[in-house]
Formats: C-alpha cells, sequence, structure tokens
C-alpha cells in the first residue's frame, strides 16, 4: 500500500511527523509532500500568481512552496511515480470541527485528494487552551490515530466523500473512544478581531482566535469532542441543497 502524507502546517510542523508514524503502521511505502511553510486557513486555495517550487528533501520526502492543494497536486502529478493509494492529512494543530472545516487547509488537502479520485483522510488534534504556542500535547493522536484508521485503511469510500477525524484535548487513557457522527455547526461568532500598531505607525488587523461559543447538536462532531470521545465524520464534496431545487427552479418558470 502506497501512502501520501501532507499537511498545511508545513513540513516541520509537529503533528505531520505524528501522522508519519501513524502511517509507518500500515504501510513502508510511505511519501511526504507538504508545505514548506505554515498554511494555516488557506482552505480549498490554489497558488496561481506565482510559481509554485518543489524541493527534495529526502527520500519520498518532498517541500511545496505553496498551500496544502498545491502540494497534493505536486505530489500526486510530480513527485510520486504512481499515485498513491490513499492520502493522510495532518495532524493539524488544532481543532477542524463544524463548518470550521470549510477554512481548513487540512480538510481542503483531503478534498483535493477527494477530487483526483483518492480515498482521503483528514486528521487534527484539538487542545484545550489558545495561546499556548507550540506547547500542543499530541499525544491522543499519536494513541488514537492508529485506531482510527484502521477500519479505513482498505474501506471502499462512497464516490467523490472523504472522512474528517479530530481528536479530544486529553490524554489518551482519558479518550472514552471513537464516534461516527455528522458535521456540527457553531454560532456565528467568529473570534476578536486584534488590532495594532507597526512600527511605522501603520495600523494593522489580525484575526482572534478566542473561544468560539457553539451550540453543539446531538451527535455532532462537536458533542463528540466535547464529551470526550475522538469524531469520526464522513464528508462530501457534493454541497447542493437538494431540497431547495424545486423551489428554486419554481422561481425560474
Amino acid at each position: 500500500m502506497r501512502i501520501l502524507v501532507t499537511n498545511d502546517d508545513g513540513i516541520n510542523a509537529t503533528g505531520i511527523g505524528v501522522l508519519e508514524r501513524i502511517a509507518r503502521q500500515f504501510s513502508e511505502d510511505v511519501w511526504v509532500c507538504a508545505p514548506s511553510e505554515e498554511q494555516s486557513g488557506a482552505g480549498h486555495s490554489l497558488t496561481l500568481s506565482r510559481p509554485v517550487r518543489l524541493r527534495k528533501l529526502g527520500e519520498k520526502r518532498f517541500a511545496v512552496s505553496g498551500t496544502p492543494t498545491d502540494s497534493v497536486m505536486m505530489g500526486l502529478r510530480k513527485a510520486m511515480p504512481s499515485p498513491p493509494d490513499i492520502i493522510l492529512s495532518g495532524v493539524n494543530r488544532g481543532a477542524n470541527l463544524g463548518d470550521d472545516v470549510t477554512y481548513s487547509g487540512t480538510v481542503s488537502a483531503a478534498m483535493e485528494g477527494t477530487l483526483a479520485g483518492i480515498r482521503s483522510v483528514a486528521f487534527s488534534q484539538v487542545y484545550a487552551k489558545e495561546g499556548v504556542g507550540e506547547k500542543v500535547s499530541f499525544t491522543a493522536a499519536e494513541h488514537w490515530g492508529p485506531k482510527a484508521l484502521a477500519p479505513l485503511i482498505d474501506m471502499e469510500f462512497a464516490p467523490r466523500s472523504f472522512v474528517n477525524i479530530n481528536f479530544p484535548p486529553l490524554e489518551p487513557g482519558a479518550v472514552k473512544g471513537i464516534r461516527v457522527v455528522r458535521q456540527g455547526f457553531h454560532d456565528y461568532n467568529r473570534g476578536s478581531v486584534v488590532e495594532g500598531i507597526d512600527p511605522r505607525g501603520f495600523r494593522y488587523f489580525w484575526f482572534g482566535l478566542d473561544g468560539i461559543e457553539h451550540t453543539p447538536g446531538h451527535e455532532t462532531d462537536l458533542e463528540a469532542i466535547q464529551d470526550g470521545f475522538v469524531s469520526v465524520t464522513p464528508l462530501q464534496l457534493d454541497l447542493t441543497h437538494d431540497a431547495s431545487l424545486a423551489a428554486l427552479a419554481a422561481r425560474y418558470t
């Protein structure tokens, strides 16, 4: 089995090392192609206004001067001699839950793999407190990652679908298990916008990562993490709201 590992935190991030170790429990043929710098919040963006560089760092290991989407494309089209059987993205430093998946470069790398017809899985490690710098524990992901991946490793995914996995901010022994749940939705409070003055006297703005208020629905990824479970959520690329098709079509007749 050939596995491609990528992420959005950058090729030197702690989480991608965790995911490589998880991947090697299932295959010796593990390739890494990831952004050379952090690309958190990049979403499903593609670099079009400047050249993208592919740098070989070692055997089966490549850095890309672009987004997670660029990294998957370069991995599939330039770095690897043949397509992988599965693409693993992460382990992201921070949650990718509810509607926040639309911002996520980690999830978007899995989306890009899905568009290419390859089974893809995104992994994220939730942490309890913002502003902790590099002091994020990945022990839950390290311990529970293989258990969460094992059922998926040879599973046939539904067309144009992928899987999003989040690990709770707990020590491995405190995690209660794994729940398969639907995607939740946050309330619209997106945190603060921090204003400051740069050394030249100009104003700047920095999006804060304050805790986002939400009301978990029953059996969503938000609730699963809050209850101390690993959340496993199948997502799909088709964003069509089928229930609105007939009513909308009637507006144009």
